[in-house]
């Protein structure tokens, strides 16, 4: 079943202009929350399987994916492997267990945030502006240098001893805040507001697998970390 929404509130062309992707198989869910972010101003399409996903994915190349993981016939974490392959496209995940391993795994896969079901839709659109502000950020300056790493703030991309290294927009945007404040410690919850965007409250964990994927591009030796430091109770710092 593929859906296709468009929001009837002309009052804001930039967030009109993004198109969500809106996985899940969940029929009822599906169209109230289609609903709800077609009123919030965004257009939606809609699949309900895995499979069916990537195919839309493809198709209509998406700003942003919220992505159930327990679809039929390919699963949420077979679809976010494969659109990381091609795509940095933000991807939040729903996932109606609270369970730790599974929302881990979907980071670890590339997803970007995740929301446990049942969820307040107010949330969820906050997280979405959220991350859709950093899709769209940019940045002042030319390039940073740390030791071996070169991040070119122009062009988002990072180097390491000439080769360049692909991150994902959060990435790129944790590394770029650490590095333009060396030796100073940042608390997890200080990470979620200044590089996720987030006012209210998110789960640490995030923060953690997002520096621990970032330590395994950058770092020499990401099991013993020397540039993305870790202060034990407090949070992370970078040592250039």
């Amino acid at each position: 079943m593929i859906l296709k929404t468009f929001s009837d509130d002309q009052s804001n062309p930039s967030e009109l202009s993004t198109h969500i992707l809106l996985v899940d198989d969940e029929y009822d869910l599906l169209r109230a929350l289609s609903a709800t972010l077609t009123r919030a101003g965004w257009q939606v399409t809609t699949a309900s399987d895995g499979q069916q996903a990537l195919h839309v994915f493809r198709r209509i190349s998406p700003n942003l994916i919220i992505l159930d993981l327990m679809l039929p016939v390919l699963d949420g974490w077979e679809v976010c492997r494969e659109v990381r392959k091609t795509s940095d496209v933000p991807i939040i995940m729903l996932t109606a267990r609270d369970d730790s391993v599974d929302k881990i795994l979907g980071l670890e896969l590339g997803a970007d945030d995740y929301v446990t079901k049942p969820f307040d839709s107010r949330e969820l659109i906050a997280r979405i502006r959220a991350i859709l502000r950093r899709a769209n950020r940019t940045y002042t300056g030319t390039t940073l240098r740390l030791a071996d790493i070169e991040i070119n703030l122009e062009s988002q991309t990072v180097s390491r001893d000439g080769k360049q290294t692909v991150l994902t927009p959060t990435e790129f945007d944790l590394l770029v805040h650490l590095a333009r404040h060396p030796g100073r410690v940042f608390s997890r919850e200080d990470l979620l507001e200044q590089v996720w965007g987030y006012d209210f409250p998110g789960d640490l964990r995030t923060v953690d697998v997002h520096v621990r994927r970032l330590r395994l591009k950058v770092e020499q030796d990401p099991a013993h970390p020397t540039l993305i430091r870790t202060r034990f109770g407090v949070g992370y710092v970078l040592v250039p």
